[in-house]
């Protein structure tokens, strides 16, 4: 999938596009059942299928006092996009300034002279525009002024076999709760976190149990506790950590604060099971997170700490089906 960031990265040759628009937090099943559909609907019509998405967040820059959750970072969020099949993703640099477009000037501007789309895919609630002052009919109206056809695409693909609507405050709510299981199957795979492997207290290695500390870039914060997940380093650091990179390695993950110690501040750690000898400092790497098992403890002394953390990767070794 090609990635544009502006209307500079669109290639002058492009040809006629099918477009829908949306910030996609998650790109949870919803998302999937409607780009999937438009995907191929598109190619049927010998059209490029192309995404719109925004960054940062629309609501980030009207409201920045109240910044909003968000599933994944944009990294990850292009990558569950590519997933879908999409030919492009034009990634809109979002500004006060932009967002003080009028609906005709967004549609000419962004639609017609920079992705020449022949056809705009869009659900039923879609709202666009300076004040959000455009909506589906502004859009079939200037649809017949510029020669483009729209698509209204109903909620009958984004229903959960639960009856549910699929949907990212679904996602977050699992999220809160710790129901990861539920949570992936929403969204189609596991949650994932993505970040910077960075130093942290090593006391892990002191106690038989070295982790890699995350400095999250991208990923909703679950329910502090501890997970069996998969980490994979993305990019080597200065390390050694070059020989680990794209094999996902099975981990007993912590999220939270570590109570018996007494060290200050969160803290996401990831212990890679079998996994002593690596050095990841400085290497990108995702954390999959597959199942939530328990809260954050205080266990009062070291040598218990030592025990319930063997306790735990035991149990992770069993949700991950690791000899």
């Amino acid at each position: 999938m090609q990635i544009w960031h502006g209307l500079d990265h669109v290639p002058a040759d492009l040809g006629a596009t099918a477009v829908t628009l949306g910030n996609f937090d998650g790109v949870h099943r919803g998302h999937q059942a409607v780009l999937e559909r438009m995907v191929s609907d598109a190619h049927d019509r010998g059209l490029m299928a192309v995404a719109v998405t925004f960054d940062p967040h629309p609501k980030a820059v009207h409201d920045p006092a109240h910044q909003p959750v968000l599933i994944t970072g944009l990294a990850d969020k292009l990558d569950r996009l590519a997933a879908t099949g999409l030919d492009a993703t034009l990634v809109v640099p979002y500004t006060l300034e932009f967002a003080s477009q009028t609906p005709q000037e967004f549609v000419r501007r962004w639609l017609v002279d920079g992705l020449h789309a022949s056809r705009l895919v869009v659900g039923t609630d879609t709202k666009f525009g300076r004040g959000n002052a455009g909506d589906v009919d502004t859009l079939r109206a200037l649809g017949g002024a510029h020669g483009f056809a729209v698509d209204v695409v109903d909620d009958a693909c984004a229903i959960s076999e639960s009856g549910r609507r699929w949907s990212s405050t679904w996602v977050r709510e699992l999220l809160d709760d710790g129901k990861l299981v539920e949570a992936a199957d929403v969204l189609g795979r596991p949650h994932r976190l993505r970040g910077t492997v960075v130093h942290g207290d090593k006391l892990g290695r002191q106690i038989g149990f070295p982790t890699a500390n995350l400095e999250v870039t991208g990923g909703m914060i679950p329910r502090h506790g501890v997970y069996a997940g998969w980490l994979t380093v993305l990019e080597a650091g200065p390390s050694e950590s070059a020989t680990a990179v794209g094999a996902p390695m099975p981990a007993a993950i912590s999220v939270g604060f570590n109570y018996t110690v007494g060290v200050e501040g969160l803290r996401i750690e990831g212990y890679v099971i079998d996994g002593a000898a690596l050095d990841l400092y400085g290497a990108e790497v995702t954390f999959d997170l597959v199942q939530w098992r328990r809260p954050m403890l205080d266990f009062g002394s070291l040598d218990a700490l030592i025990d319930g953390l063997a306790s735990d990767v035991a149990w992770c070794r069993t949700v991950l089906q690791v000899d």
